[in-house]
């Protein structure tokens, strides 16, 4: 447990809910419910074992930050995650509501356990240590089967050193899902790309045999179709984008949208994960107003998808 000011209420709350839940709870000195909820809090935060964290505001010595978030009674809890306010609750509620409550939003154990191999496997992957990191993502899926984050990651990284038939069942099961989920196609079309390169004869043509097919015939869409794919295969992914797209201009719905289908994966394969940054440009949750905020730049890959993503869009509209 924290005590909580203005000073420190952007680094120990905002910041903090970037990485792990922050329960806030807003106290006074004088109140007798609070002094009955507190050791009850502090409990759990212990037994929680960093599933969360919990801050406390005085809401007598920090009334800017209680008339931010419009607390009117105390006690209040709120729960901050990814720097805005989830839920919350009033009054001094028993043992057995708050762990409800807090199982309603903190990672399991076995999340936590999979969002620390993740982040192994990260810092490995960067040291060029791709078998370790492999064995992390394998043990951070196998602690929370549930876990699409460490799923991804693994199967990835599984197609990444070509090991497509466990990257295969991998994602077996999210493929079976509906709706269906966009970064397992993604990875589903990624493998197809492969195989194809590797197995079909077509796939091991040059890109000038396919282009004297084009050149005889611009509406040859199987030849265009499969030239992506080996692009995709090789990792030119703008390339690809660009033969299909050809496809797309041409006739939007052919072979039941395939061009369109393989396009929108590459899309997903290319989007950088999401910046969990900030909050929002210039404010905290309660409307607080940040300071010293640098300023940022354009990820060239966001760029990238950003381009085709507008490309594709005029070419269906």
């Amino acid at each position: 447990m924290i005590d909580v000011t203005l000073k420190n209420f952007e680094s120990e709350v905002i910041a903090a809910s970037l990485q792990t839940p922050v329960l806030v709870d807003f106290w006074a000195p004088w109140c007798g419910p609070c002094k009955s909820l507190s050791p009850v809090l502090e409990k759990l935060e212990a037994e929680y074992a960093g599933r969360f964290k919990l801050a406390r505001i005085n809401s007598d010595d920090e009334q800017q930050i209680a008339a931010a978030f419009g607390i009117r009674s105390i006690p209040t809890c709120i729960l901050i995650q990814g720097g805005q306010p989830v839920d919350g609750f009033m009054g001094a509620v028993p043992e057995g509501q708050l762990r409800q409550f807090l199982d309603k939003h903190v990672p399991s154990a076995g999340a936590l356990q999979a969002q620390d191999g993740r982040d192994q496997a990260g810092a490995l992957l960067d040291a060029g240590d791709t078998g370790a990191a492999l064995a992390h993502l394998k043990t951070a899926l196998e602690a929370d089967p549930d876990n699409d984050d460490a799923r991804f990651d693994y199967a990835r990284l599984l197609i990444a050193t070509g090991a497509l038939a466990d990257a295969q069942a991998t994602i077996a099961q999210p493929l079976t899902r509906e709706p269906k989920v966009l970064r397992f196609q993604a990875l589903a079309a990624w493998i197809d790309a492969l195989l194809f390169a590797q197995t079909d004869p077509r796939g091991q043509w040059p890109a000038v045999q396919y282009d004297a097919l084009i050149a005889q015939n611009k509406r040859d869409f199987a030849a265009r179709y499969d030239k992506a794919r080996t692009l995709v295969a090789a990792g030119q992914w703008p390339q690809a984008m660009d033969e299909l797209l050809e496809i797309i201009l041409r006739d939007k719905v052919w072979n039941d949208e395939a061009a369109r289908k393989l396009y929108v994966a590459i899309l997903e394969l290319l989007a950088p994960p999401p910046d969990k940054s900030a909050a929002a440009p210039g404010q905290s949750a309660g409307s607080i107003e940040l300071t010293g905020k640098a300023a940022q730049t354009e990820d060239p890959r966001a760029e990238l998808v950003s381009t085709y993503r507008r490309r594709l869009s005029m070419a269906l509209h």
